[in-house]
């Protein structure tokens, strides 16, 4: 059965609240999925669990959709992992990816989570959430607040995802690296590709393939190549 993926950027884009600017794609996604779990472990800010499900399950209430968050499944008989294995859908909020990973990686529950998606369950991550569907996490851009045993993600796609992705501004007096400078210097010790997603941007992994979607574009690196510049509606199959 093929993944159904649907990795988003950002969270919020300018403008606009949580979610408002993936609402339609988060909606075609789902179809009539049931039962979608979230995981808040990113914690934003630093949040509460409870906070940022509070946040999130009211938003999914506004599209027709009812989500329990796995920081609930706390009682021996439903543990996080039997939460994962009886998930319609799975979302993946955005936060800080070490925090994220350190999570997941201590409720043991990436290799249910890796099953889950390969059967065919929908899984959608926004920011930290689309960082840790990719091999590694070694494209984030976020501080490592919380220490993690093993810089390994999820592996749901065989490329790397750098989140915000900001375009160089040729009229900035800053003279620190840019984000293409940091994906330039990944790549000179790592050959995995690295989409430079955009905010507004999104992918979605289907049985059709890989499309970029949104409302903004996205630049590819790839190991001694010049970057490509891809926009919504490309077929991004190339890299998978």
């Amino acid at each position: 059965m093929a993944k159904k993926l649907l990795l988003v950027s950002n969270s919020i884009l300018h403008g606009s609240g949580y979610l408002d600017h993936c609402e339609g794609e988060i909606r075609n996604f789902l179809g009539g999925a049931g039962k979608i779990l979230f995981v808040p472990y990113a914690r934003p800010g630093g949040i509460t669990h409870a906070e940022y499900a509070d946040v999130a399950s009211r938003r999914f209430e506004k599209m027709g959709y009812a989500l329990n968050s796995i920081h609930e499944a706390v009682n021996p008989v439903f543990t996080p992992k039997d939460a994962v294995e009886s998930a319609g859908a799975i979302f993946i909020g955005g936060g800080n990816t070490f925090r994220l990973l350190a999570g997941l990686q201590g409720a043991d529950i990436m290799p249910n989570i890796y099953g889950r998606v390969k059967e065919g369950m929908p899984y959608i991550g926004t920011s930290a959430g689309a960082n840790v569907a990719c091999p590694t996490i070694m494209t984030t851009n976020d501080m490592p607040i919380a220490e993690v045993p093993s810089l390994h993600a999820l592996g749901l796609v065989p490329f790397q995802i750098n989140p915000h992705y900001i375009d160089a501004d040729p009229n900035s007096k800053h003279m620190g690296e840019t984000r293409e400078t940091r994906i330039k210097e990944y790549l000179a010790f790592n050959t995995i590709p690295v989409v430079g997603l955009r905010e507004g941007a999104m992918l979605v992994l289907d049985e059709n393939g890989l499309t970029l979607k949104g409302s903004t574009g996205a630049r590819v690196f790839r190991k001694g190549e010049e970057p490509g510049e891809y926009s919504p509606g490309d077929s991004l199959d190339f890299l998978l």
